[in-house]
């Protein structure tokens, strides 16, 4: 994998694929990595995201993900293409079209419309990663940037670079979403390294700065998941899910599904109590998106069993 791509395609230039001739017309960078670019980009009147790589053997692992993801019963198609391009240094660059996720980040989203949100926008987020996790897959990199979430709390992952076949090692993570960083388990893939870092996301939405502070405090030696348990139970935001937390950093769920259900469970059981001491959150839940929740839960196991 190369350590930098310099590759810079201009506003309002053609690219043309080599093999397939697919025209597209580049409209701006959406995000880069240390293994490639990706393009907001126009074909027709549709709007597509185009990942350009710096390694062929690299960019074919994620196009062979999707490809598998497509393979499944699914109302959405996300790969549409898969060509090379020549950049303007003359050299030769693998590519491929993928649907065009419009929406915000996770945090952004969360805070412009309320941290009511907050548990919708985790359930549909626990079920994208059900879906990858039946097909074979864990996602790895899960982290608050890899998260896009639209209207009435619709959820996609997007930079599919660190997904890994179940039962190889993750084949790239961010450090303190890691198992492995916090000692709470090896770096191998399987449902639960992925459910470990949703935990620490949900951490990261809501402590973001004793989250980081922790990382700065202690040394290799003494990080645990202990220390990210004591912050949940801790922080008011998360107190109502902080036992799913604790068995997701123990890994006591066998994938994604399961801990959608429980999920589910606990938001459904919370939320029809509605007591007097219920959080802002549930409250706002309760009141402004109950319908949204059921639809989710309904679409959640559908998407399941498809």
């Amino acid at each position: 994998m190369t350590t930098s791509f310099k590759l810079e395609l201009r506003r309002g230039s053609v690219v043309v694929g080599k093999w397939r001739m697919g025209r597209y017309r580049i409209e701006r960078l959406l995000g880069e990595g240390a293994n490639g670019k990706v393009y907001l980009v126009q074909r027709d009147r549709d709007w597509l995201a185009m990942k350009i790589g710096a390694d062929t053997v690299d960019l074919q692992s994620e196009i062979n993900v999707l490809k598998s993801l497509d393979k499944q019963r699914s109302l959405e198609t996300f790969l549409y293409d898969v060509d090379d391009l020549y950049g303007p240094d003359g050299r030769e660059y693998p590519f491929y079209i993928m649907r065009y996720v419009r929406g915000t980040t996770l945090a952004s989203y969360l805070k412009q419309q309320g941290p009511e949100w907050f548990p919708l926008v985790a359930l549909n987020l626990l079920g994208k990663l059900a879906k990858l996790h039946k097909a074979g897959w864990v996602f790895g990199d899960l982290k608050v940037e890899n998260v896009m979430v639209a209207d009435y709390g619709h959820v996609e992952l997007v930079d599919y670079g660190g997904v890994t076949a179940k039962g190889k090692s993750v084949r790239q993570f961010t450090e303190i979403y890691d198992r492995g960083y916090w000692n709470g388990g090896s770096r191998s893939a399987d449902p639960g390294y992925d459910l470990f870092s949703f935990a620490v996301l949900c951490i990261q939405l809501h402590e973001p700065k004793r989250l980081h502070a922790l990382t700065k405090e202690l040394l290799p030696q003494n990080r645990s998941t202990s220390e990210l348990m004591e912050i949940a139970d801790n922080c008011p935001g998360l107190k109502p899910v902080s036992g799913w937390l604790k068995r997701a950093l123990m890994g006591e769920f066998a994938d994604a599904a399961e801990g959608a259900e429980a999920w589910r469970a606990l938001m459904h059981r919370r939320v029809t109590r509605n007591s007097p001491g219920m959080p802002g959150w549930l409250k706002g839940l309760a009141a402004t998106s109950g319908l949204l929740l059921a639809a989710s839960m309904g679409w959640l196991l559908l998407d399941l069993f498809l």
